[in-house]
């Protein structure tokens, strides 16, 4: 691992990186705050929503203040491996930016797009290795796209993150635009293979249990109806008896300017919980 970047911030340091990622057969980067101490800290996995790279939080969310308060480090990767020879798409909603938080099966795309075993096997350990944070105490969050990979992966891998929130998630992938293109192109054309990366999909079929979950979203969010879906969400969880705090938000929109009015409650939310 290289440390490409470091600064000051709030008392803690917050690095830029990049390594080798057996994954995905490419350099990845990620951005990590730890607070100030000796830690172990618990760490806040979170994963960015579509066209971001790892700046996007790290710039603008303004989260590192509440981490610090809260001693909690947070870890934020890219949302897709890139580079020369990583198949790409001319649209904004696949290929690179686009990851999806799965492993593909189909080509071209199966031979780096392994983002589900990125972020839970060699995101994880790189952190580990490098700075002094707890993996018994992992929590994940996300937008948009890096809601949906949220939620996903703290449900099919419940023994790694112990609380799960989201700001706008695509709540049902299999049943929007942006899920049914992405999941076409990434694990074929049979819908049973879409199922599993369905938060839905998981909670009505009994997947692992939370305390509760928490999701953040803006009326005034341009993608509501048509991709994000909360109330399906709602209602699978409901139907299975989850628990879930879905406090929809009077006039915001899909930016980080949302994220960033309502993040100190996720780290205090996560923090609490780890």
């Amino acid at each position: 691992m290289e440390v490409v970047k470091s600064h000051r911030v709030h008392g803690g340091t917050l690095s830029y990186c990049r390594h080798a990622s057996e994954a995905t057969g490419t350099p990845m980067t990620f951005s990590i705050f730890i607070p100030a101490g000796e830690g172990p800290f618990p760490l806040l996995v979170w994963l960015s929503g579509l066209t971001c790279t790892e700046d996007n939080f790290t710039i603008k969310a303004g989260a590192y203040g509440a981490a610090a308060a809260a001693g909690l480090a947070i870890v934020a990767p890219d949302t897709s491996p890139r580079g020369e020879g990583v198949a790409d798409d001319p649209a904004y909603d696949l290929g690179q930016g686009a990851g999806f938080y799965l492993d593909a099966t189909q080509e071209p795309w199966a031979k780096h797009f392994q983002m589900e075993s990125y972020i839970t096997g060699d995101l994880l350990a790189v952190v580990r290795a490098g700075f002094p944070v707890d993996l018994a105490r992992v929590g994940i969050s996300g937008h948009s796209m890096g809601g949906h990979g949220a939620l996903t992966l703290a449900l099919r891998h419940a023994n790694l993150f112990k609380s799960v929130s989201a700001f706008a998630p695509i709540c049902s992938p299999t049943r929007c635009d942006w899920g049914r293109k992405a999941f076409t192109a990434y694990l074929g054309e049979h819908e049973a293979a879409w199922a599993p990366h369905d938060a839905c999909v998981l909670i009505e079929a009994g997947a692992a249990k939370f305390d509760d979950i928490l999701v953040d979203q803006g009326t005034g969010d341009d993608f509501l109806g048509d991709q994000l879906k909360p109330e399906l969400l709602a209602a699978a969880c409901k139907a299975a008896g989850q628990k879930l705090t879905l406090r929809m938000q009077p006039g915001y929109d899909h930016s980080y300017f949302f994220m960033a009015s309502f993040i100190a409650d996720h780290v205090a939310w996560h923090a609490a919980r780890l």
